[in-house]
């Protein structure tokens, strides 16, 4: 496992070769290039190559033209040559949804259109001819990730109608077996659990269909892939992941809020940043927690979900300012009428001239 590690980072050009180093070895060189890789691609910085990390690696190795891509119902192909290809068809103006390296059903329509536009044999198989085609049209092209910007701005009129008949997706992180951070008493999948049920109470009241990933008390435990599959196959309009933090050190607390960004390809969900920072603001208003801002992240539930999505960080266990909060009920009251808030806000009518700016 370790040398295919060394093996992929040496061909991004993140590890030098070392002559006569073991090639078995997880030394500190790869711990730099493995955090180095994640700072790159988004993801968590820890310097482990646990599943998420792994299948970005496997992914980096494939640009445009190394195979032959296609919709593959069942396995999903993904990887930088997808994500290529799906900034150049949307640079060309075919509406695919957003950039993001995997080929689904919208990537599969995109490229039929463009083969059906350029007189090639529409299967929508990105083989030799549809790659020759994608060159020869390689100089016309415009920002893909501009492109996509623009289009999910768009579905700000759809969206932004009142919360009424809208569908949001509470993920309270964790579940089943995996109890997440623990402090003292505290669990991470207890506590979100919680705060998720307050959440869904203040917008169930208000005419919001609310559906769970998982149930409060913590009986299923899914990982990130599942639970996007779960909010895409309910059509929902939002989705709202809800976790807590925990560092080795008592120092760092505070609030964070994320959302799909991918700094290689330039790309993300417009709408999703919109979101995050509403949740961000919504809470730091209402609570004392600090301001850890907003940031883009390609974690897997960010990154496949179809709706804008936000991971809510709302504080650190390891902190024992911030775990006192967490333990009263009436702080998490707060942090629920901040998430809600935000939500409301979100689905609000917006103003013609803020609308304008957001799209210039």
């Amino acid at each position: 496992m370790v040398t295919e590690i060394r093996d992929r980072l040496g061909r991004l050009g993140l590890l030098l070769p070392r002559p006569g180093a073991p090639s078995d070895l997880f030394d500190d060189d790869v711990d730099r290039a493995v955090r180095a890789f994640q700072q790159e691609r988004g993801l968590t910085v820890d310097g482990v190559v646990g599943p998420q990390t792994f299948r970005r690696l496997e992914e980096a190795r494939w640009t445009l033209g190394d195979r032959v891509v296609s919709y593959l119902p069942r396995h999903l192909m993904i990887g930088d040559d997808v994500g290529a290809l799906q900034t150049r068809l949307s640079g060309l103006g075919f509406d695919l949804g957003r950039v993001d390296g995997v080929f689904g059903v919208a990537t599969d329509a995109a490229l039929r259109e463009f083969q059906r536009s350029v007189g090639v044999d529409p299967d929508g198989t990105c083989g030799p001819e549809t790659f020759r085609a994608l060159a020869r049209l390689g100089r016309t092209m415009s920002g893909g990730g501009v492109a996509a910007d623009l289009r999910e701005l768009q579905l700000l009129e759809s969206l932004c109608s009142g919360v009424a008949d809208k569908v949001v997706v509470l993920d309270p992180g964790h579940g089943g077996h995996d109890a997440g951070l623990t402090h003292s008493a505290l669990t991470e999948a207890t506590l979100v659990g919680d705060l998720a049920t307050r959440v869904e109470g203040r917008l169930a009241a208000i005419g919001v269909q609310v559906l769970l990933t998982r149930s409060p008390e913590g009986d299923q435990a899914l990982d990130e892939a599942e639970r996007a599959a779960f909010a895409n196959a309910t059509g929902a309009d939002l989705v709202v992941s809800l976790h807590l933090d925990s560092v080795a050190s008592p120092a760092p607390a505070g609030c964070a809020t994320f959302f799909y960004g991918d700094p290689v390809a330039g790309t993300g969900s417009a709408l999703g940043r919109r979101l995050a920072q509403m949740v961000q603001d919504e809470i730091c208003t209402r609570t004392d927690l600090a301001d850890c801002r907003t940031h883009p992240k390609t974690w897997d539930l960010l990154r496949m979900t179809r709706m804008p999505a936000v991971r809510v960080e709302c504080g650190y266990l390891s902190s024992p300012r911030d775990a006192a909060r967490l333990a009263d009920p009436a702080f998490r009251d707060a942090l629920a009428e901040g998430i809600s808030a935000a939500v409301v806000g979100f689905f609000a009518p917006v103003p013609l001239d803020l609308e304008a700016s957001q799209t210039a």
